[in-house]
């Protein structure tokens, strides 16, 4: 049987699976950062829900946070029943999802017309420095480039994913985090502790030789050091914001159909292009 990787897959759900088992509850700092995230922006909404459904990485860390709520795990199928919901909320899985548009089509058709989807994803800006040095030390210690971290979405392509699943009113944001840890060895270690390791579906099978990790612990600690000490590593949390389409949206005006002039707007003379 061949040990090839699955053409267009992105993430081995095995792998994927096995990590998120092996993770602590104690270092679960990003995920907790995400659901609060969410909780801060629900706030902020002008409407009641009812019949929220959740899919988070760690289903735990949402029960009992929002009444009335349905919390599942991630999977490629998600178990959401039609126009069930009048909120849905995705909880930082789309960047290991093999289909992440499939995902926000499927919370779309699970949302109540003028129903939420609340999504949080890790962003491209994630473990920049880390992607860096390793790129780096395996280049020059092997002469070629191995699979290590996951390419995670830049905001402007993951807001466009909200209109391609036909959601109204898109909206994308990120926050920025920037954590401190003693080394690149204790920033990987935490990594597996919080179920983020490689699961990319095209990785290594076998261990990295040390002399690319020692390269690229040497290279981190002299491009970025924190000012407090150690070594900085970026998290870039992606917000997503949709609503499913309803009559009682409001709808962009037509084009022409303006009654004012900007120019007079802004108190400036309008000056002609020419052709």
């Amino acid at each position: 049987m061949s040990n090839r990787p699955a053409p267009n897959r992105l993430t081995d759900t095995a792998a994927l699976t096995r990590n998120r088992a092996r993770a602590r509850s104690d270092a679960l700092f990003l995920q907790k950062a995400a659901r609060d995230e969410i909780e801060d922006r629900l706030e902020l909404v002008n409407k009641p829900f009812h019949s929220a459904g959740i899919i988070a990485a760690f289903p735990e860390l949402w029960q009992d946070r929002i009444p009335d709520s349905t919390v599942m795990g991630e999977a490629e199928v998600l178990p959401l029943a039609a126009a069930a919901h009048d909120l849905v909320i995705h909880s930082m899985g789309l960047h290991w999802a093999n289909d992440p548009v499939g995902q926000l089509i499927q919370c779309r058709r699970a949302l109540k017309p003028d129903g939420m989807l609340l999504a949080v994803s890790l962003g491209g800006q994630t473990l920049h420095e880390l992607r860096s040095v390793l790129a780096e030390a395996e280049v020059a210690v092997q002469g070629g480039l191995s699979p290590r971290v996951a390419p995670m979405g830049e905001v402007r392509d993951l807001g466009a994913l909200l209109q391609r699943a036909g959601l109204a009113l898109p909206v994308a944001d990120s926050v920025m985090l920037t954590a401190r840890y003693r080394s690149m060895w204790h920033l990987m270690r935490d990594l597996r502790h919080m179920g983020e390791g490689n699961a990319l579906d095209a990785r290594l099978r076998h261990p990295t030789r040390r002399a690319v990790l020692n390269r690229a612990a040497d290279l981190y600690a002299e491009a970025f050091s924190h000012p407090d000490g150690g070594i900085a590593a970026t998290f870039e949390m992606i917000v997503l914001t949709g609503w499913a389409p309803d009559e009682s949206q409001p709808k962009p005006l037509r084009p022409g159909s303006a009654q004012a002039r900007l120019a007079d707007a802004l108190r400036t003379d309008e000056t002609p292009l020419s052709d």
